[in-house]
């Protein structure tokens, strides 16, 4: 399995977690029962944002590395 193949992936990966995020947005507390924002969504959201960044750097990644042959 070469690099970008990996990191195609792993973006698929955080796409469909973000995702699962913005479905399911108390999936943080029922896991972890912990309710760290008190209820206001805001922890759901920061997550839905880091993950879907996470999974565009990674597409880049996988794109730019096809590109170069890796």
């Amino acid at each position: 399995m070469t690099r970008s193949h990996v990191e195609l992936v792993a973006s698929a990966v955080l796409a469909v977690a973000a995702a699962v995020t913005v479905v399911v947005p108390h999936w943080i507390e029922a896991v972890f029962h912990v309710d760290p924002d008190g209820a206001s969504g805001s922890l759901e959201w920061l997550v839905v944002a880091v993950l879907g960044a996470l999974a565009v750097l990674a597409g880049w990644l996988a794109r730019r590395d096809r590109a170069l042959g890796r």
